[in-house]
C-alpha cells in the first residue's frame, strides 16, 4: 500500500471550461474540483536508488526486505540487496557504495565500526531489533529445584539435572567452536566456579536447539545458551517454557571486560552479557541528502517476538528469498496502522 499521493493544483477555472470540450472523458480527472489540474507532488525518493546488503543470516533478509518495503513506498527504488560479510558491507557503506546496511549489532561490533571510519564516515540509526543473550532452563524445573543462578549449578546434584552423556556434568547447550559466545561461555564457566560440574557442548547452534526442543517435548531438563531474537524463543516461550537464569556477578572476556553490572542487566536480572541493538548503519552523505529515508531507518522497529517467528517459519523450510519476502510484506500488512504512522513521519520530513 502506498503512501497517499496529493494533487496541486495551477489553471483557473475559464481555462478548464474551454478545454473539457477538446478532451475526452478518460483524460479529465473528473474528481477534481473545477480549475484545478493534477500535478502530482513527486514521493521524496522518486528518482533515487537505495543500495544496501546483508550478511548470511537469513533472517536479516527478513528485516532488509521490511526496511526495503518501507522505502520504496516512499518512492525509492531499491537495487538487489548483496551478501557479504560483516566488515566488507561496514566499509561499503563507509565508502559510499552501499547506503546503509541493517546488520549492525550495538555494542558488540563497535570496534568495526572504528575500523571502518567511524562517525565520520558512519552513522548508527535507531533500533531496528532489541536482543538479549544469557544462560536459560526450562520453568518447570526451575520452580521445582528452585534454581534461579548460574552458580548454583555447582552443587553436583543440581547439574546432573542436566547431564545428557553419563559423565555427571551438566550439558550446557553454547555454541560452536571458534565463535565469539562460545568463548564468553568457557570464560564463564572458569570465573563462576563450574569446571567440576558444567560443561559446553559446542555442536552447530541448529543441531543444538532442535536437541533442546526435543528434550523438553518429551519432558526433560533444558540447558542453553540462548540469543533472542532466534527461533528456538518462537517455540520455548520465554517466561512461560525457559527463564533466564542470573549470575553472581558480571565478569566477560575481551572487549567487553570492562562491562558493569547495571550493563549486563535485563529485566532487574544480571544476565552477565549486555543487550544488543541491531541497528541500521548509513552512509552519512546518503543521510543528508535523504531525510525522509534517514527518519524512515530511525523509526522503523520489529519486536523480537516477530523475528522469533519468521526465524520459525525458515527453520521448518519456508526460506526462500520469495518466501521471505512475502513474510515480510504480511509482517507490513499485519502492522498497517503502525508502518503508516512511521511513513507519515518520515514523508513529513522531506519538507
Amino acid at each position: 500500500m502506498k503512501l497517499p499521493r496529493f494533487s496541486v493544483f495551477a489553471a483557473g477555472a475559464a481555462l478548464l471550461v474551454s478545454t473539457i470540450a477538446c478532451q475526452s472523458t478518460s483524460d479529465v480527472a473528473t474528481d477534481a474540483p473545477a480549475g484545478e489540474s493534477t500535478t502530482e507532488i513527486p514521493m521524496p525518493g522518486e528518482g533515487i536508488t537505495v543500495r544496501t546488503g546483508h550478511g548470511d543470516w537469513l533472517q536479516e533478509v527478513f528485516l532488509v526486505d521490511i526496511v526495503n518495503i518501507g522505502l520504496e513506498e516512499l518512492g525509492y527504488n531499491v537495487a538487489e540487496p548483496v551478501q557479504a560479510a560483516y566488515s566488507a558491507l561496514h566499509l561499503s557503506v563507509a565508502n559510499g557504495e552501499l547506503d546503509y546496511n541493517p546488520s549492525f549489532y550495538d555494542p558488540s561490533a563497535l570496534g568495526m565500526f572504528e575500523n571502518s571510519g567511524g562517525a565520520e564516515k558512519l552513522t548508527l540509526l535507531g533500533e531496528l531489533v532489541p536482543a538479549q543473550a544469557g544462560y536459560l532452563i526450562d520453568k518447570a524445573t526451575a520452580e521445582e529445584y528452585q534454581i534461579t543462578t548460574v552458580e548454583q549449578l555447582q552443587d553436583p546434584e543440581l547439574a546432573q539435572l542436566f547431564d545428557t552423556d553419563g559423565d555427571g556434568k551438566a550439558n550446557l547447550a553454547g555454541c560452536p567452536t571458534g565463535t565469539g559466545c562460545n568463548e564468553r561461555v568457557h570464560h564463564h564457566i572458569d570465573v563462576y566456579g563450574l569446571q567440576d560440574t558444567v560443561e559446553q557442548d559446542e555442536a552447530s547452534t541448529t543441531v543444538m536447539s532442535a536437541d533442546v526442543v526435543t528434550r523438553y517435548g518429551q519432558g526433560k531438563p533444558v540447558l542453553f545458551y540462548g540469543y533472542n531474537p532466534h527461533w528456538i524463543f518462537a517455540i520455548l516461550k520465554l517466561d512461560e517454557d525457559a527463564i533466564w537464569l542470573e549470575v553472581p556477578f558480571t565478569d566477560l572476556p575481551g572487549d567487553q571486560a570492562g562491562a558493569t553490572e547495571e550493563e549486563t542487566t535485563f529485566n532487574g536480572k544480571n544476565l552477565g552479557i549486555p543487550p544488543v541493538s541491531q541497528r541500521i548503519i548509513a552512509n552519512p552523505e546518503f543521510l543528508a541528502e535523504n531525510p525522509s529515508a534517514q527518519r524512515w531507518f530511525e523509526l522503523v522497529n520489529v519486536p523480537p517476538e516477530a523475528l522469533n517467528e519468521e526465524s520459525l517459519l525458515i527453520y521448518e523450510g519456508e526460506n526462500t528469498p520469495d518466501d521471505i519476502r512475502r513474510h515480510a510484506e504480511e509482517w507490513v500488512e499485519a502492522n498497517r496502522e503502525q508502518v503508516d504512522m512511521w511513513l507519515d513521519e518520515a514523508q513529513q520530513a522531506a519538507n
